[in-house]
């Protein structure tokens, strides 16, 4: 019995027509990141495995795709090892390669692999796909592309007044109504030390960046399992629940910080940011948004997610600020900042709110029927015309019955038809059909390129 064919969960297969939607973001999203003076880069699908982890924190290290060695795999591992059944000691000499994560970690080896020949500041875009073992749901897959845009070798907080500005542009070209939430890494290491837990502050990022996945009451039970005291957890809840204007939240902050310089160092570049998107001015929704965390190690900064209104979803869009990634790579001190649309995710928010314009799905703009073997070798020679003035045209292969030859037109989304039959071969002919509006007409090469241009 013959195997039933099957994919990876988490993974999937794309129709021309999704190809088509999904290039319509990819094309939107590259022709933004130009615009905004990024260059484009790839770095490759595996890293060494030593590249990868320790970048992403416990949690992010264990959703790392391992890429088992060639050849003999077991041959670095030892019996009593073997016996010994540890899973972590047997995959690190197992494996030395993995699948990349994100593509912010590749970016920072890349940028100190490459430093004699980048310029710096430099802003890099990469479009490419990343690999989680994480759990398959909706809107979550293990295979997915991200659309990176980075500037590092740059402290100015222009940087991220420049991205936000990215973001607004494109989710505006795209037609997705979306919430820009924006915090800062210092403010909540303000806040950690404030509440008298400053040695915790990767169990509450970690923590606090689930309140939108398992609400606040769960965030409050993991933080103090992992060790908070109920009265810093108290301390905590006001700040994780703030409400009011950015201004007002400010205020707050800026009170309840007063005694972390870092804390306040926080909110003085979120002013800034803020200040700087209001002044260019934006037409999404941009809120400050204390509980936001993300929950990766490597940001020191501004942070920032984007969620769409309109359909109930996981963030969009994310990102931020990271002043020592190239450090582990022997690069210290190059700070960064850069944002990754989740394009996945894009596209089950425009699917849902049917945001894909309807032409997409055409391919070719004009089918010649085939009629027979001459009529076929003349229509071909119109065929490669039109493709010369740019227009795509294509002729059904087979001399097959007009039924099936029209629904074929018909089915594929297919604007016009073209017939060349007997009565048109020696001549300058073509009849055209518009298969929306049913008209007809008899028109000659040059009108017929007019026409379809």
């Amino acid at each position: 019995m013959a195997q039933k064919p099957s994919i990876p969960k988490g993974t999937r297969d794309f129709s021309p027509v999704e190809m088509a939607r999904r290039n319509y973001i990819f094309d939107t999203i590259k022709k933004n990141f130009r615009l905004f003076g990024y260059k484009q880069i790839e770095t490759p699908s595996m890293e060494n495995l030593c590249t990868l982890m320790g970048k992403y924190g416990e949690e992010g290290d264990k959703l790392l795709f391992k890429i088992q060695n060639s050849g003999d795999f077991l041959k670095s591992c030892s019996d009593e090892e073997l016996a010994d059944r540890n899973l972590i000691k047997l995959t690190n000499k197992m494996c030395e390669k993995g699948l990349r994560y994100d593509l912010t970690v590749p970016f920072a080896r890349f940028v100190v692999q490459h430093r004699n020949d980048l310029q710096m500041p430099f802003k890099r875009y990469q479009i490419q796909p990343v690999w989680r073992a994480d759990r398959p749901q909706k809107g979550r897959y293990r295979e997915f592309y991200q659309c990176d845009a980075d500037v590092v070798g740059s402290d100015s907080l222009l940087n991220e007044v420049e991205l936000l500005s990215l973001i607004d542009k494109t989710f505006g070209e795209l037609g997705i109504n979306i919430v820009v939430k924006v915090n800062n890494r210092k403010i909540l290491t303000g806040i950690a030390e404030t509440i008298g837990e400053a040695d915790k502050i990767v169990d509450i990022t970690v923590a606090i960046d689930k309140i939108d996945k398992i609400g606040l009451d769960n965030v409050k039970a993991e933080l103090l399992e992992k060790g908070l005291s109920q009265q810093a957890v108290a301390a905590l809840e006001p700040i994780l629940t703030l409400t009011g204007s950015n201004e007002e939240k400010m205020q707050v902050m800026k009170e309840f910080l007063k005694d972390s310089a870092t804390g306040q160092k926080g909110i003085e570049e979120m002013c800034e940011v803020i200040g700087g998107i209001d002044t260019i001015g934006h037409k999404a929704d941009m809120e400050i948004d204390i509980s936001l965390a993300r929950g990766l190690n490597y940001y020191t900064g501004t942070i920032l997610e984007v969620k769409a209104k309109d359909v109930a979803i996981g963030s969009i869009t994310g990102g931020g600020r990271y002043d020592n990634l190239t450090g582990v790579f022997g690069m210290p001190g190059l700070s960064g900042v850069g944002i990754s649309f989740g394009a996945d995710r894009i596209y089950d928010v425009m699917t849902q709110l049917e945001l894909f314009p309807a032409e997409l799905g055409q391919t070719v703009k004009v089918m010649f029927v085939n009629f027979g073997t001459n009529e076929a070798l003349q229509s071909l020679k119109y065929v490669k015309a039109l493709r010369e003035a740019g227009i795509p045209a294509q002729l059904y292969p087979d001399n097959a019955k007009m039924k099936k030859q029209m629904s074929t037109a018909d089915s594929d989304n297919i604007p016009f038809v073209a017939f060349v039959g007997e009565s048109e071969l020696g001549k300058d002919a073509i009849v055209l059909k518009d298969m929306i509006s049913g008209e007809q007409q008899t028109l000659t090469l040059g009108e017929t390129i007019e026409r379809l241009s």
